[in-house]
């Protein structure tokens, strides 16, 4: 008995729509961050601070992002981490 014609094989065409459609969903998902300023930051972490979500450590000039654990030297860098960190969480249906 023959394999498969070859030419009803679609199991290539199907790869390439599946990868068009990750690469579609992560651009979908992909959070913007060259729009976070230094001003734009610090008004960010001064929000979490005040929502107990970020505790400055002033004798080690860090903040501590508690939801996650990590700190940051940077308010800039804490402001994109969270902005990604809120986007994956509602990404994974975890923030409802």
């Amino acid at each position: 008995m023959p394999g498969p014609d070859s030419h009803d094989d679609t199991s290539a065409d199907y790869e390439q729509f599946e990868k068009e459609q990750l690469a579609q969903d992560r651009d979908t998902a992909s959070v913007a961050t060259t729009d976070v300023d230094d001003a734009t930051a610090r008004s960010l972490v001064d929000d979490l601070i005040d929502a107990d979500i970020v505790t400055p450590v002033p004798e080690d000039h860090v903040l501590v992002h508690e939801p996650s654990g990590t700190t940051f030297d940077s308010t800039t860098q804490l402001a994109i981490f969270h902005r990604g960190w809120t986007a994956g969480r509602d990404a994974d249906g975890e923030g409802e």
